[in-house]
């Protein structure tokens, strides 16, 4: 073949291999426009292709037209990284139009949290010069025991934070008062919703003089449960009920047959039971049970212990299959109640304490709803709604009255 022939069918191919290289790139492109083309396969081969054919050309004097290939195939590889780079570029914008909207609604929630926290902890103002204090001793608390802020021993939980060293008095100028003036003081305190973390703050500068009081120890754990309820912190409410819970398990030790201290004891092992998974819950709500029938003997003409029964006999009346089947593995038997039962002990704090609360009436109403009890229904509806909303329980009872009533009148 003569030698000009021989050129022109090199050169022919090369040609051939370049438009092959441009149309694959387009048919990429033209089939999924949206993702970029994946050439690390068809640009090894093309440079294998290319380093023979060089070789090739180099032996016939052709460097010029290998080097023509090597600039075409870095042009794809330039191609192939720009598209790529489009793609991560369009992908970042997506999720920042995705993020952009939730952000100011995530700003205020973190400081709205900080604010609530620093507002309503007494210990949060010393955590973080405590928890320092604790890292440079060295020193660990045990697995099986840690000292509580409430100033006594107790075993951790699964939810207790176990870096929680004793704090000192939160007042520095604290007024030296005997039992009986700390007791009716703390307690009328309490009888507000705006002095409840006052008395609690009182009760606590006065722990390590009256720790093994027995009227001391159940306002205390009762302050405890108090403070669960104002918090809008998670951890901040796991730790007062569990802090809680210690000292009502103190309490019922100390004295059986003391009332009050049943009665607390149930309410902030109820407390303690929204941070756990079902088997603990269940286990709980068992505790919750057996504390208030005792504290029911022993106090029966107190309203707020009907009112939690109530609550009891509702949720149980509303158990799904798969929890009355591990409450019966848990404790032998199917915990059991009915709406008619919910309904008598609600009724019977509003014969102990007319006008006890707004939730009472609330869930009077549900009763008689779930009963087609109309009449009554409406009823509760409209003597809730003549109560004054002082609590976010009290709010949320009046959000679910306004529910009731909507419901009632289609």
């Amino acid at each position: 073949m003569p030698h000009s022939t021989t050129k022109e069918l090199i050169l022919g191919i090369m040609v051939g291999t370049t438009g092959i290289s441009l149309l694959l790139l387009w048919y990429h492109k033209v089939r999924n426009p949206r993702t970029a083309m994946n050439l690390p396969k068809f640009l090894s081969l093309g440079n294998v292709f290319g380093s023979a054919t060089l070789q090739d050309e180099m032996h016939n004097g052709q460097g010029t037209a290998a080097i023509f290939q090597g600039r075409q195939l870095q042009i794809l590889e330039k191609l192939n990284e720009l598209l790529t780079n489009m793609e991560e570029l369009k992908e970042e914008i997506r999720i920042l139009k995705e993020t952009i909207p939730k952000l100011e609604e995530y700003v205020h929630g973190e400081l709205g949290r900080k604010t609530a926290a620093h507002r309503i902890s007494p210990q949060h103002r010393a955590r973080k010069r405590r928890l320092a204090t604790a890292q440079s001793s060295g020193t660990s608390n045990s697995s099986e025991e840690a000292e509580s802020e409430g100033g006594y021993i107790t075993a951790n939980t699964d939810t207790e934070e176990q870096s929680f060293p004793v704090l000192q008095a939160l007042n520095t100028h604290t007024e030296e008062l005997n039992l009986d003036v700390l007791l009716q003081r703390a307690d009328h305190l309490r009888m507000n919703e705006f002095s409840k973390m006052e008395s609690f703050e009182l009760l606590w500068d006065h722990k390590e003089k009256f720790r093994d009081e027995i009227e001391f120890i159940w306002r205390f754990a009762r302050a405890y449960g108090d403070m669960y309820e104002i918090s809008t912190n998670t951890q901040e409410k796991k730790h007062y009920a569990n802090i809680g819970k210690t000292l009502g398990e103190k309490a019922i030790t100390r004295a059986p047959m003391n009332g009050h201290c049943h009665l607390w004891y149930a309410v902030l092992c109820g407390y303690v039971s929204e941070f756990e998974g079902l088997q603990n819950k269940i286990n709980y709500g068992h505790q919750f049970k057996e504390h208030l029938d005792k504290a029911i003997e022993l106090l029966p003409e107190e309203p707020f212990l009907y009112y939690l029964k109530g609550r009891y006999c509702y949720a149980v009346s509303r158990l799904t299959w798969i929890e009355k089947k591990m409450a019966a593995t848990l404790f032998g038997k199917i915990p059991s109640s009915t709406t008619q039962e919910a309904l008598q002990n609600f009724l019977k704090v509003e014969d102990l304490c007319p006008g006890f609360s707004k939730i009472n009436y609330m869930f009077l109403a549900k009763c008689s709803m779930d009963l087609k009890q109309t009449e009554d229904a409406v009823k509760f509806c409209d003597l809730a709604m003549l109560l004054p909303s002082v609590t976010r329980e009290d709010k949320d009872a009046e959000d679910e009255v306004k529910k009731i009533s909507s419901t009632l009148k289609r």
